[in-house]
C-alpha cells in the first residue's frame, strides 16, 4: 500500500526543522526515524520520536488543527520514506567529496547519523530493551564505527593523506551498511508488517 504522507525532500524538510527551530539537523532526522523502525522497543511511536527532536520541554507548540496536522504529514512523509527504505533493506549513507573540508564534514555528520540518529532511535528511549546478544553486538559495533569517524575527524586537523583517510571513510560507511542491513534482515524484515505506524 503505498503511503498517503509523501516526502518534502531533504531540503524542505531542513526549512520546516529550521521554522520550528528544532536543533536536530535532517540527517539525524532520517537516521533516528530508521533506527526507531528497527527498534525492539514496540511501544516507540512516531510521535515520540518526533518529540525527541527537540530538548524536553521545548518542543513546538502547534496552534491549530490544520497546524498539527501539516506538521505531523511532513514529519510522516519522512518516516514512511524511512520505513520504505528498511522494508526494501536498502539503508546507505549518501556520497561524499574528497576535498578536506567534504571528509571533516562527513566524520561530523556519519557519527551523529549513526549516534544520535540510528542508535538513539533503536534505544527508542529506554536502555533496558531485552535483545539477543548477537543484536546488542552488532549495536556495539555501529557505536565503535562512529567513534572511528570521530579519530578520522581529528587526523584531518593534520593535514594527512586525503585519499588514505576517503579510503577509509568509504570502507566504514561498508561496514555500518552491512552491520545495518544484518539487524534488519534478520531483526526487523520477519515482523516488517507489524512495524507501520500511524501518527496516535
Amino acid at each position: 500500500m503505498k503511503s498517503q504522507n509523501k516526502y518534502i525532500g531533504d531540503d524542505k524538510l531542513a526549512k520546516l526543522l529550521e521554522h520550528y527551530k528544532c536543533p536536530t539537523p535532517v540527517e539525524v532526522v532520517k537516521a533516528r526515524f530508521i533506527g526507531s523502525i528497527c527498534s525492539p522497543n514496540l511501544d516507540l511511536r512516531p510521535t515520540d520520536v518526533i518529540s525527541s527532536f527537540w530538548p524536553e520541554g521545548q518542543e513546538p507548540r502547534l496552534e491549530t488543527k490544520d497546524e498539527a496536522d501539516l506538521f505531523f504529514k511532513f514529519f510522516m512523509g519522512a518516516w514512511d520514506d524511512a520505513f520504505e527504505k528498511v522494508k526494501n533493506n536498502n539503508v546507505k549513507f549518501p556520497p561524499f567529496k574528497k576535498d578536506i573540508e567534504s571528509l571533516k564534514e562527513t566524520c561530523r555528520r556519519r557519527f551523529d547519523e549513526l549516534e544520535w540518529g540510528f542508535i538513539e532511535g533503536f534505544w527508542g528511549g529506554r536502555q533496558d530493551l531485552k535483545i539477543p546478544a548477537y543484536i546488542a553486538e552488532i549495536i556495539d559495533s555501529l557505536s565503535d564505527v562512529a567513534g572511528l569517524y570521530r579519530v578520522l575527524l581529528k587526523k584531518l586537523d593534520k593535514n594527512p593523506e586525503q585519499d588514505e583517510i576517503a579510503k577509509i571513510i568509504s570502507h566504514s560507511d561498508s561496514m555500518a551498511e552491512k552491520a545495518i542491513s544484518f539487524i534488519i534482515e534478520n531483526s526487523v524484515l520477519p515482523r516488517i508488517e507489524s512495524l507501520k505506524r500511524e501518527v496516535n
